[in-house]
């Protein structure tokens, strides 16, 4: 757009709109006074977390009614349980099969020098081997087998915590941590596995989130990765243990007791489970690492829930002592909450959980009261108090459920394991491993994705448009999440806000849900006759990250938004500026992982927001309730590919700034590509559960289609390269144009500027699709 030239002067005016603040607060006819004067986007996210955190709290109180467990008998309970099983599974993104026929492969040595290399000869009664051992077909686990050299009780697979080394297991400087020695002078074959730990790596965020992030995005999850390699070294261990009648159990602590708890719930084979440092409510669940988000848990399970799985096998809980791990975060204060300034640690902030011995009681107790009246009753269920980390009271327990007879030998003797030099390579191998198959997943992405959508029909439009429900209720139900209740009466409240020469704005709040508001900007043109005489269409203009709606309709925030709420006015569209929830830093960011948890997402706020706005505004007398655009640039244009799909009251949608081969930017990890990607980014929120292998750009945008879309990229934007956008826009522009035959509804626009709105093609495009008269002369 070029500038106005001021009168009486050969210099250009100012590009962006001028404007004033209204010369009075009177309300927009028919709505009440806005007299609220606090800051409304804070009120907004304030509100949100109230909402959140009490939608969480009843998702406690609803999940009784998720279960239906048969109590007549062990069998008929094994079977109650199998589909929360599978949903357990699920929900840990266990979905890669496991290798079949697997086998130990004993590293660096043969396995009788191997014994000479670990132990001193003749000390000590077992043998200690470095072995890995084949999970999926391009993943390893890789840890320490510990042989006993007399009769074998039975197996036992020790998951140490997170930031603890296998070898700390056997030999470590507080020697009473090194309960596999026990177990395994104790006459068990120990297998110890590796774990990727919580140390800050050089994104400045732990190696589990690292590791995390992108594993999310495809639809699987870091523990779930782990509980693998646990379940893949069980079938290797039955299938060396001679008569296959050997008893198995898992023990851990800490990350280890949460990996020992969920294989406990899902291989039927472990006959003993023990969870030391772990066990404990989840409903604060947000606040712990960003390696512990699942998406959905908590409407199914709490860790008492995940118990009940395991019965009628046994299962001990030890309330001792839980490991402690803060990132930016603190026992006293909880999570570092900033909301004005960017930090230059770029991870989630966290801890672990650290409950009172009141808690773990309450969680025992329901966990109890879930089998309690299982016929034929056995003791499955025991909970140890002690003030230690795996304590021999519980490892005495543990091992009489594996083996009546078997005796615990306390006594523990230092030893120099030569394998402690190859830990820290051990780890980063497997750090690796988990990396390198995720960007396998997500090269097999683009074909999970055309398969998920084959059942779109393009043979017409009408038939296209039927087909693609049941999409749109995967996406609104799966992927955003829907809160399942009915919008409040909007209430809207209004004051004058600004003027320009043509325009007239007033700051609009209104209720959506219960502590959940909407607040935005709307901009009127002066000449707009108010009494429903004439009708209008309406622009959404929505910006981007930590944005506010101020910041589209003047000089402030012009560089990248052009006043574009305001351009549009004098254009002779009616504008609305709302602010969406992305905004106060780790304010907004904390609400998406207690959104996450319940199996929502931020947009599962955003779009019931968006709904009462558009139907708002299509009571008032002068707009064209069918002729309702979406305008969004940045995260406003990853709003543009979530809510139109979901409101109907969107005739088109523009995305600018944003569009592109969304999977891959928030799931390579390759070095090439950590210049777009997200993975090594602060920020932490933006990672959307299996979007991998449902819906990428393109898919979200055939749930806009038929309506009219738009692509505005910049060639100079840093979101993505030319060729990425590219690639991504031509899957839509074949679905509008050589399937459908409506390719005049579908745009994309390069542009030789930067992450900015354009003001030209999109203009021209709103101008087109909403039936509204290009003015003739351009401003």
């Amino acid at each position: 757009m070029q500038p106005l030239l001021a009168q009486g002067k050969s210099k250009p005016a100012v590009p962006w709109a001028v404007l004033k603040s209204a010369p009075d607060q009177k309300p927009l006819p028919g709505t009440k006074p806005l007299t609220d004067t606090s800051d409304l986007t804070s009120k907004m996210i304030a509100g949100i977390d109230r909402f959140l955190l009490q939608q969480i709290d009843q998702a406690a109180v609803d999940r009784p009614r998720q279960w239906k467990r048969d109590l007549s008998s062990h069998e008929a309970y094994v079977r109650s349980i199998e589909a929360k099983r599978k949903e357990l599974s699920a929900i840990l993104g266990m979905t890669d099969p496991l290798v079949s026929g697997g086998r130990f492969s004993y590293l660096g040595q043969t396995h009788s020098r191997s014994a000479k290399g670990f132990v001193n000869p003749g000390e000590f009664t077992y043998t200690v081997h470095e072995v890995t051992w084949p999970t999926l077909d391009d993943m390893n686990g890789a840890g320490l087998l510990l042989m006993p050299s007399g009769k074998v009780h039975g197996d036992i697979i020790a998951i140490p915590e997170a930031d603890q080394v296998p070898e700390d297991l056997v030999s470590s400087e507080n020697l009473n941590n090194s309960y596999a020695q026990k177990l395994v002078r104790s006459g068990f074959r120990v297998l110890i596995p590796t774990l990727i730990n919580r140390d800050t790596n050089r994104w400045n965020m732990s190696n589990r989130e690292w590791a995390h992030r992108p594993s999310f995005e495809l639809g699987r999850t870091l523990v779930g990765y782990e509980v693998q390699k646990v379940l893949a070294a069980i079938n290797i261990l039955k299938q060396t243990n001679g008569s296959n009648k050997r008893p198995l159990g898992v023990i851990g602590w800490g990350e280890g007791g949460r990996i020992a708890l969920y294989a406990g719930a899902l291989d039927s084979r472990i006959d003993s489970t023990a969870v030391c440092g772990y066990f404990a409510s989840r409903q604060n669940l947000w606040q712990e690492p960003a390696d512990h988000n699942l998406f959905g848990i908590l409407n199914t399970f709490g860790d008492a829930e995940i118990a009940s799985l395991i019965a009628p096998r046994a299962l001990i809980i030890e309330a001792g002592k839980y490991p402690t791990y803060y990132y930016r975060a603190n026992a006293e204060n909880g999570l570092e909450v900033v909301e004005d300034h960017y930090t230059k640690l770029k991870g989630k902030p966290g801890r672990l959980h650290i409950p009172s011995s009141k808690e773990i009681k309450t969680e025992f107790a329901r966990a109890s009261n879930f089998v309690a009246h299982l016929e034929p009753q056995i003791p499955t269920l025991e909970l140890i108090e002690t003030e230690s980390a795996v304590s021999d009271e519980t490892l005495t327990a543990f091992i009489r459920s594996l083996s009546p007879h078997a005796s615990l030998k306390s006594e523990v003797k230092p030893m120099k394991l030569t394998s402690r030099d190859l830990a820290k390579k051990r780890h980063n191998d497997q750090l690796a491993e988990i990396l390198r198959h995720n960007q396998r997943l997500l090269q097999l992405a683009y074909e999970s994705r055309i398969a998920f959508m084959k059942n779109v029909q393009t043979d017409s439009v009408a038939n296209f448009e039927k087909s693609t429900k049941a999409y749109r209720k995967i996406f609104r139900e799966e992927v955003i999440g829907e809160f399942v209740q009915d919008l409040l009466p909007a209430n809207a409240r209004s004051r004058k806000y600004q003027e320009g020469p043509k325009t007239i704005s007033y700051q609009v709040e209104m209720d959506v849900f219960s502590d959940v508001t909407a607040y935005g900007i709307l901009t009127l043109p002066k000449d707009l006759k108010l009494d429903g005489s004439e009708k209008r269409p309406v622009v959404v203009c929505q910006h981007g990250l930590e944005g506010r709606p101020r910041h589209t309709v003047g000089e402030e925030g012009y560089r990248a938004y052009k006043s574009f709420s305001t351009h549009l006015a004098e254009r002779g569209f009616i504008t609305f500026a709302p602010q969406n929830p992305y905004v106060l830093f780790d304010r907004f960011r904390t609400l998406q992982f207690k959104a996450q948890s319940i199996g929502r997402t931020l947009f599962s706020i955003a779009v019931p927001q968006h709904q009462q706005m558009t139907d708002w505004l299509k009571t008032l007398p002068f707009v064209d309730g069918k002729r309702i655009a979406f305008y969004g640039i940045s995260y406003g244009g990853k709003s543009a590919m979530r809510i139109p799909p979901l409101v109907g009251n969107y005739a088109l949608s523009i995305c600018s700034a944003d569009f592109g081969e969304w999977v891959w930017k928030t799931a390579a990890t390759d070095n090439l590509s950590l210049r777009y990607s997200y993975t090594n980014k602060g920020e932490y929120e933006i990672f959307e559960w299996n979007l991998g292998s449902t819906f990428n750009y393109a898919e979200m945008a055939a749930l806009i289609c038929p309506r009219p879309f738009m692509v505005e990229r910049g060639h100079f934007d840093g979101v993505e390269p030319d060729d990425r956008v590219a690639q991504e826009y031509a899957k839509v522009r074949f679905l509008y144009q050589a399937q459908l035959k409506i390719g005049d509804r579908a745009k994309i626009e390069f542009i030789a500027g930067p992450h900015a709105i354009h003001e030209k093609g999109s203009y021209e495009f709103l101008h087109k699709h909403l039936h509204w008269p290009t003015p003739k002369t351009e401003f």
